[in-house]
């Protein structure tokens, strides 16, 4: 049955504008037109970077909630429902409220040329701003600087997670420049709230300071003022004021260490008392991270376990092929990736990454997106870096033919159809 939102939502998406340049002008005008939603929102900590932005979310998110705070939350994409991106005190957007303001969005912009995830985000800020909240999680979509959540005069923090290269069509073709990006975000803080910088490549964080410096804003950065690390099955989290002995957080991979310490560097520098730190750790939920899907029809189809993430960039795949070295190490099982990848992004970088590791590929066109590299283009591909691959005509299909466990993975369009399917 159709909802009122599918209805605008389509509406809107055929507004988008023929060529994207990049820019807030249409977003300034949209939301000077609704009477500046976003000048009325909670306090917010923007959240920039390339890997690792959902999941500090997430954590930073369990973490404020286990001190009681109420939190509202911005993310995309959406995996099965739309109503995800948009959550208020930790539930998704109702029908009757996302319908209201996407009509309001869609009569206030009067058929004027904007992009989909301007005018969503325009209506994530009119929610936002009618219904109080201690905390507003605002992650990015795409960059930073140009970004339609960039609009936020004064962000209580700011926080960026590692950058590496993606997007390179719209932020640049270099290090330098995608960092100087994703670095738009900051801006002079008005509460002295320093801003928290993951793990960055040498280049990635001398472009951030510059920022930093220009607008006068305090840092705090990975590897020179602040350490994560696990040892003997604890977070160590070691920062100027001494060091954090915390449980090791609920989202599974090394790469989560890093996406801790830097939700936990956050809700440091907002007060929260190690208490609750250590409790949010352990309690984040984030589908399609290395989720491990424990029941449904998808999984009845299987012949072991069935692991889950959306992680579609070369830096996302090095992080999957350290995670399948660590976890399948201690056992004889045989692991096979179910993959697929739009073709928007670089397959053979990463597929490469996993040319250490002793894995069959299966390879998939992604359904029901018109832009996914093909099976056969995809297995061609794999085979031509050395891995053993195959290719399937459907989902079903590649996990039949599986031995042992399963790490379906390659892009969040995948990841999405996966749980929509594994729940029928």
């Amino acid at each position: 049955m159709s909802r009122q939102s599918d209805t605008t939502l389509a509406n809107l998406l055929a507004l988008h504008p023929k060529y994207i340049d990049l820019s807030l002008d249409r977003m300034w005008r949209l939301l000077n037109a609704l009477g500046n939603p976003q000048n009325h929102l909670p306090p917010t900590i923007h959240i920039a970077g390339t890997n690792g932005k959902g999941s500090t979310l997430a954590m930073l998110m369990s973490i404020l909630e286990s001190n009681g705070a109420q939190v509202h939350s911005y993310t995309s994409p959406h995996l099965v429902n739309f109503h995800e991106r948009i959550r208020l005190n930790g539930h998704d957007i109702t029908e009757n409220l996302l319908a209201e303001t996407l009509a309001e969005v869609e009569q206030v912009n009067n058929g004027e040329p904007i992009t989909f995830f301007e005018a969503t985000t325009a209506a994530a800020f009119l929610a936002f701003s009618r219904h109080p909240a201690d905390y507003l999680l605002l992650e990015v979509g795409l960059g930073g600087r140009l970004d339609a959540t960039n609009v936020i005069n004064a962000p209580l923090l700011s926080i960026i997670t590692p950058v590496s290269m993606d997007h390179e069509q719209f932020l640049g073709s270099d290090i330098r420049a995608i960092a100087a990006e994703k670095a738009g975000i900051l801006k002079p803080s008005v509460t002295g709230i320093p801003a928290i910088i993951s793990q960055q490549d040498e280049e990635a964080r001398d472009v951030i300071m510059e920022q930093a410096t220009t607008c006068n804003l305090p840092l705090r950065c990975y590897g020179q003022d602040w350490l994560a690390y696990a040892e003997h099955g604890r977070l160590v989290v070691q920062h100027p004021d001494g060091l954090m002995d915390l449980p090791m957080p609920g989202l599974v991979g090394t790469h989560q260490i890093v996406n801790a310490g830097t939700a936990v560097m956050a809700a440091c520098h907002l007060g929260v008392p190690e208490l609750a730190i250590g409790k949010g750790l352990q309690e984040p939920v984030w589908p399609a991270r290395l989720q491990k899907l424990v029941i449904g029809k998808l999984v009845n189809m299987a012949n072991g376990e069935v692991w889950l993430d959306g992680g579609h960039n070369q830096a996302a795949a090095e992080a999957l092929a350290v995670w399948l070295s660590e976890y399948f190490s201690s056992t004889d099982k045989a692991v096979t990736l179910i993959c697929g990848l739009m073709a928007t992004k670089h397959a053979e970088n990463w597929l490469k990454s996993f040319s250490e590791s002793s894995v069959e590929l299966h390879c998939i066109t992604i359904p029901e997106q018109s832009n996914s590299y093909t099976a056969n283009d995809l297995a061609d591909q794999a085979q031509a870096v050395g891995l053993k691959a195959q290719a399937f005509n459907n989902l079903e299909t590649a996990i039949a033919a599986a031995q042992g466990d399963i790490l379906i993975c390659g892009s969040l369009y995948l990841s999405g159809y996966v749980l929509a399917e594994n729940d029928n």
